[in-house]
C-alpha cells in the first residue's frame, strides 16, 4: 500500500503543477493580453491626441495670425502717419532752405533763375518794340 499511497501522492503533485502551471500560463496569457489592449489604446489614443494637438496648433494660429494682422497693421498705420510727417517737414526745410539761398543770392546781387527768364522777357519784349520802331522810320524816311 505504501507503492499506493507513493502513487497517489505523485499523481497529486503532478496534478498541482499541472494546475500551477495552467495557472501560470492562464496568467501570462492575460498579461499578453493586457499588453495587447494597451498597445491598441496607445495606438487609438495616440491618434487622437495628434489630432487634438493639430486642432490646438490650428486654433492658436488663427488666434494669433488675427493678431499679428493687427499688429502689422498698427505698424503700417504708424509707419504712414511717420512718412507723411517726415514728407512734411522735409518740404518745409526745403522751402526754408530755398528761401534763404535765394535772399543770400539776392543780397549778392546774383539774380534768381525766375528773375533771369523775366529779363529774358524783358529783352525780348524790348527787342521786338526796337525792331516796331526801326521799321516805322524806315517807312517815314
Amino acid at each position: 500500500m505504501a507503492r499506493k499511497d507513493e502513487n497517489s501522492e505523485e499523481q497529486e503533485s503532478d496534478e498541482q503543477q499541472q494546475q500551477l502551471a495552467n495557472r501560470i500560463k492562464d496568467s501570462a496569457r492575460q498579461i499578453w493580453l493586457a499588453g495587447l489592449g494597451a498597445y491598441t489604446k496607445a495606438e487609438e489614443d495616440t491618434g487622437k491626441f495628434f489630432e487634438r494637438l493639430v486642432q490646438e496648433g490650428e486654433d492658436l494660429e488663427n488666434r494669433t495670425r488675427g493678431a499679428v494682422n493687427r499688429q502689422v497693421k498698427a505698424v503700417e498705420d504708424r509707419v504712414g502717419e511717420v512718412r507723411e510727417r517726415a514728407t512734411g517737414t522735409w518740404d518745409r526745410l526745403e522751402s526754408v532752405f530755398d528761401e534763404r539761398v535765394s535772399k543770400a543770392l539776392d543780397r549778392l546781387g546774383i539774380p534768381t533763375p525766375g528773375r533771369v527768364r523775366d529779363l529774358e522777357q524783358q529783352v525780348a519784349s524790348l527787342q521786338e518794340e526796337m525792331e516796331r520802331l526801326r521799321r516805322k522810320l524806315d517807312d517815314d524816311k
